[in-house]
């Protein structure tokens, strides 16, 4: 039979579909067991209502009288929103921000693609800290590059030794992601000093300048009031790109925006190719109410501590049991060492509990699993026994 779709969808639609397919199989269960006997704890899906001022905010944009607000718009988004993003970029990092350095995107997923749009040629590298968010790989391919991947430190932190070592002449940038999906690490400011520094030194060895993207909508789902840093002030050929998705649950609006440094080379000529890696993507530009609202929205955010909790009542349950885990410092998931070797199936064996959780394979962290913390504090309560029995039987299942 003639094969419908490309071989190189079809090899992403196998990866990169576990998550989604174990969320679709949650549903299935819960119809068959009801909702309250599955435990789901698969998919990375914010449950924080967006602020109260964002539906204030919609209904004061709303208002009769002002035309115009649903007509096309310039790519790189709207001139008072950029301005607004830029000053506060500015004021946060102390660069001179202006409105060319930020192009309004469809979320971080859209802003990465624009970006590897505009800086890739075929065959160019992009290398990334393992584990990672489970797409970086089908960016890259999108646009004719390659992901590279670097194993961190056992806790989850930098190691610049493998970075180093994935250094080629066709390296073009290295992606960060702090708060990390799926770890919850945090990149302290000395690591990404570091991380600067060796950046420097391999973009002379290569004969050209690496860039770092920093892929960064969890950076202010931060937790123990911890304050994650800027790689912007740090590294001078850094492009953060990011979303609202989480701060102000915002997930299904698909805003955010990518920030370049001001003193990046070809700084001008970079912005110019995003703008039209915008639009020739077909995003065209970024939801025009959405990018309205932000500028009202200033200040708020969604209350960050109810993550904090839900971390804080369910890693300790766990390591009781058994389970080991590198505490994480943000985002909303927590990556525990499966207690068997093969992370899949241990899943498997979750799965068959009506216990869903996401092998660390999928993430290239294999030995570890993802649970996703984005669920009701009654949900953790039902499954914790779930987790207890699962891990009893597969260690009663390996010592036999």
């Amino acid at each position: 039979m003639t094969q419908i779709v490309s071989e190189a969808m079809a090899r992403s639609m196998e990866g990169s579909s576990m998550i989604r397919r174990l969320f679709e199989e949650g549903a299935r269960l819960k119809a068959l067991h009801g909702a309250e006997a599955v435990h789901d704890f698969s998919l990375g899906n914010p449950m924080l209502e967006p602020p109260a001022r964002f539906r204030e905010a919609l209904l004061e944009l709303l208002k009769p009288g002002r035309p115009g607000l649903h007509r096309y718009i310039p790519n790189a988004g709207l001139p008072e929103v950029r301005e607004y993003v830029a000053a506060e970029l500015k004021a946060e990092t102390g660069l001179p921000f202006a409105m060319p350095h930020v192009v309004m995107v469809c979320g971080a997923g859209g802003g990465l693609n624009v970006v590897f749009k505009a800086m890739l040629n075929p065959g160019d590298e992009v290398i990334s800290p393992a584990p990672y968010f489970v797409e970086y790989d089908a960016y890259a391919s999108n646009h004719g590059g390659k992901l590279v991947r670097a194993k961190t430190l056992p806790d989850f932190q930098l190691d610049l030794g493998t970075l180093d070592a994935a250094v080629t002449p066709r390296t073009r940038a290295v992606i960060l992601n702090s708060p990390n999906n799926p770890t919850g690490v945090v990149y302290p400011e000395p690591a990404l000093r570091a991380c600067a520094d060796w950046l420097r030194q391999a973009s002379r060895r290569i004969g050209r300048p690496i860039f770092l993207v920093s892929d960064e909508p969890y950076r202010k789902i931060a937790f123990d009031g911890l304050q994650v840093p800027s790689v912007l002030p740090l590294y001078e050929h850094s492009i953060v790109v990011t979303s609202h998705s989480k701060d102000l649950g915002l997930a299904a609006e698909r805003i955010g925006y990518i920030a370049v440094h001001p003193g990046a080379a070809e700084a001008e000529l970079l912005g110019n190719a995003l703008v039209l890696a915008n639009r020739i993507l077909g995003f065209v530009n970024a939801p025009a109410l959405m990018q309205r609202v932000l500028p009202l929205l200033k200040g708020e955010s969604v209350d960050v501590s109810r993550y904090q909790a839900l971390r804080d009542h369910m890693l300790p349950a766990l390591e009781a049991m058994g389970y080991r885990c590198v505490r994480p410092q943000g985002a909303f998931y927590l990556f525990p060492r499966s207690p068997i070797a093969d992370d899949v199936a241990f899943c498997r064996a979750a799965q068959e509990e009506l216990l869903l959780i996401v092998p660390g394979s999928a993430f290239h962290g294999p030995g570890h699993f993802r649970i996703a913390l984005c669920v009701e504090e009654a949900v953790i309560d039902r499954a914790l026994p779930v987790f207890e029995k699962v891990l009893k039987r597969v260690r009663t299942g390996a010592s036999t």
